[in-house]
């Protein structure tokens, strides 16, 4: 496959970079990435991947956009307050480059069709806000040998990771969380508050581990960094990377 002369110009910046070049910007125009979740994270996550030239993006969110979104969630305006989160992703990346192709469901992601909606990915980027919708996607990712690259925020902290649990060796998110919060019962951003540009930070950082996780073994723009957890602080500010290990017992990948 090469490259049109418009898209040899739109990423440019991409190709003269040895740690990418034509061979990489090829690799990610044939990579399809689903984002679960449009929110604080999925959004800038979103604007990086599409401006990198992912060539296909399938959109996974069931919430409508609201008023409070717009101070993080950076794809939205207020035209979009009440519509749908993932149609409205949807028109910015047509208003962005036409020549994506995008995938949309508005479901809800559940242990049931959590497979369906990641099937056929090359990566699975996660920003939802509930450990029982990130356990059921890490599943369905272990099952489906696909990786995923999680990303969570709060407050002024982020936590970026990407996991591998198919691979020998690997943790998965739940070697990393336990069985312990398979219930939605996670704090959410309207009790705590969120710095809006920590989300663009976990986001941000996400779509680049993306984008080395994709690149593995064509470019040299790094190691996919399976297990590794990198711990944003923005007080500081600050990052710090520990190591999650391989849980033997784990029910999805022990």
């Amino acid at each position: 496959m090469t490259l049109s002369p418009a898209r040899l110009d739109r990423f440019a910046r991409h190709i003269v970079l040895p740690e990418i070049g034509g061979a990489g910007q090829v690799r990610l125009s044939q990579s399809r990435v689903a984002i679960i979740g449009l929110g604080g994270i999925g959004s800038p996550a979103l604007q990086y991947l599409a401006a990198s030239g992912i060539g296909r993006l399938s959109l996974v969110d069931d919430d409508v956009v609201d008023v409070s979104n717009l101070q993080r969630q950076t794809i939205f305006t207020t035209r979009d307050v009440g519509y749908g989160k993932a149609v409205s992703a949807r028109r910015w990346l047509a208003n962005f480059d036409d020549s994506l192709s995008v995938d949309v469901s508005d479901s809800r992601i559940t242990p049931d069709n959590a497979a369906s909606l990641v099937a056929g990915s090359d990566l699975v980027l996660d920003g939802t806000d509930n450990f029982a919708t990130r356990l059921a996607v890490s599943d369905a990712c272990v099952a489906a040998g696909i990786p995923l690259l999680s990303a969570a925020v709060g407050r002024f902290q982020g936590q970026v990771a990407a996991f591998a649990g198919h691979l020998p060796g690997e943790a998965c998110y739940r070697c990393f969380v336990g069985d312990a919060f398979d219930a939605e019962d996670c704090d959410t951003c309207a009790d705590d508050g969120m710095l809006g540009a920590m989300a663009g930070w976990a986001g941000t950082f996400g779509a680049l581990q993306a984008v080395k996780v994709l690149l593995a073994g064509v470019s040299t723009l790094g190691e996919s960094q399976w297990g590794r957890l990198h711990l944003l602080d923005g007080l500081a500010p600050g990052m710090r990377t520990i190591r999650i290990a391989k849980d033997p017992t784990c029910r999805t990948c022990g």
